[in-house]
């Protein structure tokens, strides 16, 4: 299992180019930022983009109901981000949430010749990614829920007779009382947004549970093994009690692939 470090793109920019430097130092297979409604997740990622070369670089992921392919395509030209190792993440909310995204893949894949990776949370949006994506991004899922979307994304793939995507899964860590805090707030948020409550409700399990918030760095390996079999990469989204460069570096380090 491969694994990724994502995080909060509004981070500053000495802490991005830490993180993405000892991330691709470790080993790690990617380096992610997401795309918050404040802030320009492909700006933020072309800090990263600067300070690697090997690792790849996703963006998790653009809202294509805020922010449409035509100016996605602009954006990505503008930061001169590497085509190759880009994993371009894209997803929409409903109302009209599958049409939205099958029509912007087209749209970018015409555009741009680089992955793209839809977020998929309930079942129809993980069978359209099998479809038309090259990653699939869950997100706030346990590793036995994941598995059962992965299904679901290689029923997709096998009806459009194409490759199965790229299976990733965001998941939440941090480490100490105080990141532990901060992660159940996060948690809390989400479960507040009615498709996430739902999916909680589904998976039977408190938001938190989705995440790894331990108290020690030693104990983040065994929570990483039930991930094992479950998606193709974990992405590790750093929460840290103030986002300063030495705790992120700790979280970096913690996690190191094996």
């Amino acid at each position: 299992m491969a694994q990724g470090f994502a995080l909060f793109a509004a981070t500053a920019g000495d802490v991005i180019r830490a993180a993405a430097r000892e991330a691709e130092a470790l080993g790690y297979t990617s380096f992610w930022v997401n795309h918050p409604g404040s802030t320009d997740g492909l700006a933020a990622l072309a800090v990263a983009a600067a300070e690697t070369r090997r690792v790849d670089l996703g963006v998790g992921v653009i809202p294509l109901h805020t922010r449409g392919a035509a100016s996605i395509v602009q954006g990505t030209r503008e930061q001169k981000l590497p085509l190759p190792r880009l994993l371009l993440g894209v997803g929409s909310p409903n109302p009209k949430s599958l049409e939205r995204v099958r029509t912007g893949v087209a749209a970018l894949r015409a555009e741009l010749s680089t992955r793209i990776i839809v977020a998929a949370l309930g079942p129809k949006m993980c069978h359209l990614a099998g479809e038309v994506a090259d990653g699939v991004l869950l997100n706030w899922v346990t590793p036995e829920y994941a598995k059962r979307s992965a299904d679901i994304v290689r029923e997709g793939a096998a009806t459009a007779k194409r490759k199965p995507p790229t299976i990733y899964a965001y998941v939440r860590l941090s480490l100490g009382a105080a990141g532990r805090a901060r992660t159940a707030e996060e948690a809390d948020r989400y479960a507040n947004i009615p498709a996430y409550g739902a999916n909680f409700a589904r998976m039977g399990v408190k938001p938190i549970e989705t995440a790894i918030a331990v108290d020690t760095p030693g104990e983040v390996a065994a929570r990483l093994a039930r991930w094992k079999g479950a998606v193709d990469e974990v992405v590790l989204r750093s929460v840290t009690p103030n986002d300063t460069a030495d705790e992120t570096l700790a979280l970096v380090r913690a996690a190191k692939p094996a």
